[in-house]
């Protein structure tokens, strides 16, 4: 069940240990579900549970899990190492966990640790701060495996492109279906179904899809509705393959676009080609944003874009497709060839009622960034 070689596991360890050692860390508590995933291809959603994967700065790994994950981790990682804490009644698995690092060397060692995590909760970390803040000397390193999985491998990019593939098949399966009567609920399942028969997975968080008045809202909720004569259609989805994701977003007009549309997406696909522009080595993650922003004043949109226009994405878990790193102000992350990115024009104008919305995952290279969608960058209307 392993997606990735040997290997290529071998190398993703060797990086983090390099990193380690800068920073002086003698092992790393994780947390994150999607760092387990990469280093070991544990792949599970038992992060909704404690679990921790313990690596040293010598390589080895062991993983603390419950006794739902035990098979799991068996069947889809390279760990040889699986300790099971047991669920009972007023049960604190970061007894386990200090054990386990007492039986690994770890008294009074510099460890780094995974806080900035949804695999783990406030309470859980109070816990670990608790059990551990005494046993060992504890550092925050939330952004040390973050910034490895930054950087895809080729094996991960073909992934990423049959995602890629798999969105654009979607949006091509729904979009026929668009017509004045149709039900959002047949057009969510279309899109989301049709990942899955293409032998695609879940994504890490639903699929946003809202029309009329609901067209400016940028998350999933609850109800359908069935699309008027004139009518809005906002979407974002993302094709997912090995739990890698490429992300689209789109607003489809029904009946004959409003020059508002019109303007709007004008402005959008002028912002869309900006933020390519310096989607380059050697500039920032937070100069592609002011690219972005940049577009958005000129057409004096400011009200009405958000305070992003994208991110980074890969392999993700529950409760979001997005990695850490974002197009917003004054971010200094560099942008390095091998990165892929989810690049969106949000324009929500809640005066006219009018939303515009555009959007794709690239690939960075040594110059330009690689568009990863087959779709034509133009104002759809049916």
């Amino acid at each position: 069940m392993l997606h990735f070689s040997r290997d290529e596991f071998d190398a993703r360890r060797d990086r983090l240990i390099v990193e380690m050692t800068e920073r002086k860390l003698d092992a790393m508590l994780i947390f994150a579900q999607e760092s387990m995933y990469w280093l070991t291809g544990y792949d599970s959603f038992g992060f909704c549970f404690f679990q921790c994967l313990v690596v040293k700065a010598d390589g080895e790994m062991r993983l603390l899990t419950r006794s739902a994950d035990l098979r799991q981790a068996r069947h889809t990682s390279i760990l040889e190492t699986i300790l099971v804490w047991r669920d009972r009644g007023a049960a604190d698995p970061t007894i386990d966990l200090r054990d386990m690092l007492d039986e690994m060397g770890l008294l009074g060692t510099k460890i780094g640790v995974e806080w900035g995590t949804h695999g783990l909760t406030a309470a859980n970390g109070r816990l670990v701060e608790a059990k551990l803040g005494s046993f060992a000397a504890l550092k925050d390193a939330s952004d040390l495996v973050g910034s490895l999985r930054v950087i895809k491998s080729p094996a991960e990019i073909g992934y990423i492109r049959e995602a890629a593939r798999l969105a654009d098949d979607a949006f091509e399966a729904m979009l026929p279906l668009v017509k004045p009567g149709a039900d959002e609920a047949d057009l969510l399942h279309t899109l989301q179904g049709s990942v899955l028969k293409a032998g695609g997975d879940y994504p890490a968080n639903p699929f946003i899809i809202g029309s009329g008045p609901d067209a400016l809202l940028c998350r999933y909720k609850s109800g359908r509705r069935k699309l008027e004569a004139k009518d809005q259609l906002t979407l974002e989805w993302a094709g997912v393959k090995a739990q890698y994701h490429a992300a689209l977003m789109r607003t489809v007009v029904v009946g004959t676009p409003s020059q508002r549309h019109v303007e709007l997406f004008g402005a959008a696909k002028e912002a869309l080609l900006a933020v390519e522009e310096a989607m380059r080595p050697g500039r920032t993650f937070g100069e592609v944003f002011d690219a972005h922003a940049g577009v958005m004043e000129t057409h004096e949109l400011v009200r009405h874009r958000l305070s992003a226009c994208g991110y980074s994405l890969g392999a993700r878990y529950a409760p979001s497709w997005m990695e850490q790193q974002m197009f917003v102000s004054g971010n200094t992350d560099p942008i390095v060839p091998g990165m892929t990115l989810f690049a969106h024009m949000i324009i929500m104008d809640s005066d006219t009622g009018t939303a515009m919305t555009l959007g794709r995952t690239y690939l960075t290279t040594q110059g330009a960034p690689e568009p990863l969608s087959r779709l034509p960058i133009e104002l759809t209307s049916v």
